[in-house]
């Protein structure tokens, strides 16, 4: 999703109109944070995975209890509000750069699959709305386990019949590059502005064997690996 969705104006737009759009899109990064810190608290304490939208559901609930937000309870805690947010991650739109390159790579042969977190539904939905056509879709529904659990990343291996130096993973996400790197797989980072908010890029960028700025020569990329 952060890689190749901007989910972003999704979810903007699917709140209400009369919250400030600045303070919409502060909302819309601090949820999404704390959707992914939900899930890596549930990797600590050995749970199983949970469907996505009940998780956004939590986390949504968690947002309310925040006193940045209190001005905009009033707006915020309809149900009718919090079932369209969540609907919306179910529909977003590809960033500019990702359709070409996509079809770069199955032209020039590669497999080119979803490994994400979420569910199989959503990860159909999503594929749905943007267009967007993968080989094969890996949730971390169908796998049994959250990235950056090694177990997730050894499953598709497995499932795919590849060795993980035959693969390359493409992110927006360090800790799923760090999973994939602990199994040895290879790395290239896409920096997307509303994704990693914690992240310091200058380590980011020493860390995989490629930073990218967007898609536009990822095919040049991953065939020098």
């Amino acid at each position: 999703m952060g890689a190749c969705l901007d989910w972003h104006s999704s979810i903007i737009a699917a709140l209400p109109q009369d919250i400030p759009e600045q303070d919409r899109s502060s909302f819309a990064l601090q949820w999404r944070q704390t959707y992914f810190d939900a899930n890596i608290q549930r990797i600590t304490d050995d749970l199983p995975t949970e469907n996505i939208d009940v998780t956004h559901s939590k986390t949504w609930d968690q947002m309310l209890t925040r006193d940045s937000f209190a001005n905009y309870l009033p707006q915020l805690q309809t149900v009718r509000v919090k079932d369209r947010c969540i609907t919306a991650w179910h529909s977003q739109q590809a960033w500019p750069d990702v359709a070409p390159a996509l079809q770069r790579l199955r032209d020039e042969g590669y497999e080119v699959v979803v490994h994400a977190n979420g569910t199989t539904r959503l990860q159909l939905d999503l594929c749905r709305s943007s267009g967007l056509q993968f080989d094969a879709l890996f949730s971390s529904q169908l796998l049994g386990a959250y990235k950056p659990a090694k177990g997730n990343y050894l499953k598709v291996l497995k499932l795919l019949q590849r060795d993980a130096s035959e693969c390359v993973i493409v992110a927006a996400h360090a800790y799923d590059l760090r999973g994939a790197k602990a199994v040895g797989m290879k790395t290239v980072y896409v920096y997307r502005w509303t994704d990693d908010v914690k992240e310091n890029q200058e380590v980011v960028k020493k860390e995989n064997e490629a930073w990218l700025e967007n898609m536009d020569n990822i095919d040049q990329v991953i065939e020098s690996l």
